[in-house]
């Protein structure tokens, strides 16, 4: 392997981690899902790091990290919903948002054919409060005591109602900056 592609292995590494993290929760066993979702998050910093480090940036790996990130995330919201720790309106929200983009992302594709999609500043904040929620619900069905009790105390239902916000907000931005970018495509005319 070409020591370039490091990013790339290390973002595939963590996509990987989805299924045994999955596995982990259906089994009730927080602490180690918990362990695997810290070692994923750290490998998220370290490829991102390399990539811009020494410059080895590829198409794949810009594609493949927000996949990875998006895969955790949505999983996670989905599995500890059908467990009853986070509420049904907080998980549509969150998944109904990245199925928008995600359609609208192929309608663009298919009518303009060219899609440069990089995360805005709002959507990557979204992305990390939704991180950090799952980390604490995790840490706080660990059963740490206090500590447990604590991390659930401080998440529900402030957090939960942020999150949703700020999933609104990243989410309408992204519908309306590409919106007006397919405007754009469809009406060049109108804008020299």
């Amino acid at each position: 392997m070409n020591v370039s592609q490091l990013p790339n292995a290390i973002t595939l590494l963590r996509l990987l981690l989805v299924l045994p993290i999955t596995w982990l929760l259906w089994q009730v066993r927080y602490p180690e899902a918990l362990l695997l979702m810290g070692l994923a998050g750290a490998s998220d910093a370290v490829d991102g790091a390399l990539a811009r480090r020494y410059g080895w940036r590829t198409e794949v790996g810009a594609l493949m990290d927000p996949l990875a990130d998006k895969a955790m995330i949505v999983i996670l919201f989905i599995v500890l919903t059908m467990q009853g720790h986070i509420p049904l309106w907080l998980a549509a929200v969150v998944v109904g948002r990245d199925i928008i983009i995600l359609a609208g992302a192929g309608v663009y594709r298919l009518l303009f054919r060219e899609i440069d999609m990089a995360p805005t500043l709002i959507s990557k904040t979204n992305t990390a409060l939704q991180v950090v929620v799952l980390l604490l619900l995790l840490f706080g069905l660990c059963g740490f005591g206090v500590a447990s009790a604590l991390a659930l105390a401080v998440l529900k239902p402030l957090c939960f109602y942020l999150v949703a916000l700020l999933s609104i907000v990243s989410g309408g931005d992204y519908v309306i900056t590409w919106t007006l970018k397919a405007w754009r495509n469809a009406h060049p005319a109108a804008h020299r």
